[in-house]
C-alpha cells in the first residue's frame, strides 16, 4: 500500500504502484467480472496463499480500487467487488493485455 502523500510524481509509476504483483491483476480480472467471496476467490486463483491473497485484497481496498461488503447473516460473509475507481482501471488492463495478445503473436511470428 502506498501513502497518499507518498505518491510517486510520475502518473505511470502511480499506476504500476497500484497493480505491482500479478495477484492483484489476477484479483482485478476475477472482480471484472462480478462480485466475489473470499473462499470463491482463493479456489478460482491458483497459487496465491491466504496470507497473499488476504494482504492484496487490503492494499486494492485500502487504494480505493475495490470495497468490501459484509453481509450481516449467520454465517456472515464478505463479498469484493470493484468501485468506480477499480472500473477506470480495467481500460488500462485490458490495455496490457491486448498487448500481450500483440507481443506473443509479433515474437512468434519472429
Amino acid at each position: 500500500m502506498i501513502s497518499k502523500k507518498d505518491l510517486p510524481d510520475c502518473p505511470v509509476v502511480t499506476t504500476l504502484s497500484l497493480i505491482n504483483s500479478k495477484w492483484k491483476v489476477f484479483i482485478l480480472q476475477r472482480l471484472k467480472e462480478r462480485s466475489w467471496r473470499y473462499n470463491e476467490l482463493k479456489r478460482t486463483i491458483e497459487g496465491i496463499s491466504q496470507k497473499v491473497l488476504t494482504d492484496s485484497l487490503r492494499s486494492l481496498e485500502y487504494d480505493g480500487l475495490i470495497k468490501r461488503k459484509i453481509f450481516d447473516e449467520k454465517p456472515p460473509h464478505v463479498e469484493y467487488s470493484l468501485t468506480t475507481l477499480g472500473e477506470k482501471l480495467q481500460s488500462v488492463l485490458d490495455a496490457l493485455y491486448n498487448f500481450g495478445l500483440y507481443y506473443k503473436k509479433h515474437i512468434n511470428a519472429l
